[in-house]
């Protein structure tokens, strides 16, 4: 399981905290300003946006990571033809292991995004209920992983729950959806 976690936990953090930030900055406005309700749909259409930019951009950095890794390494090992690696076996296992990664952020990021609104729709009366939630949501992550880095777990939390405000006060001011 550690090595698993290991393997994942950037994809997982990123998913999970680009999830949260999306479901902040976009409902944000219309959660604490106008006080607009949150539907089912509007949970999974945040959802789905989130995993869409989360698929694109880890799929991109983890791929380019691989290749890359590959083009070094074949210059190191003085191989006459440039990033010779990169269109070998190990090219193809570095774009599965993008694939996987994409797979895990985009779980963590749909569910980091519709979570929390999905909660807002089935408390319709508090609908503010969901900044509350994503910014709880983003301290306690924060511990979490203060404590995975054997960090300062306090440090960690309020670092998260600052950033979690920060994001849901520029929603507002944004006022997007």
């Amino acid at each position: 399981m550690r090595r698993l976690l290991a393997r994942f936990l950037l994809p997982l953090t990123l998913g999970t905290v680009d999830g949260l930030l999306n479901a902040l900055t976009l409902t944000a406005g219309s959660l604490v300003g106008g006080g607009s309700r949150v539907t089912y749909g509007l949970a999974f259409r945040v959802g789905g946006a989130a995993l869409v930019t989360a698929a694109f951009s880890v799929f991109v950095a983890e791929y380019a990571e691989g290749r890359a890794n590959l083009v070094r390494a074949s210059r190191e090992l003085n191989l006459t033809a440039r990033g010779h690696l990169a269109t070998t076996r190990l090219g193809r296992i570095a774009a599965t292991r993008s694939l996987a990664a994409t797979a895990v952020a985009c779980a963590a990021s749909f569910l980091g995004a519709a979570v929390p609104l999905l909660v807002g729709a089935a408390l319709p009366d508090v609908s503010w209920i969901v900044v509350v939630l994503g910014v709880l949501a983003l301290a306690a992550f924060g511990g979490l992983l203060g404590r995975l880095f054997a960090g300062r777990v306090a440090v960690w939390t309020v670092a998260m729950g600052i950033g979690g405000v920060a994001i849901a006060w520029i929603g507002v001011w944004l006022d997007i959806a």
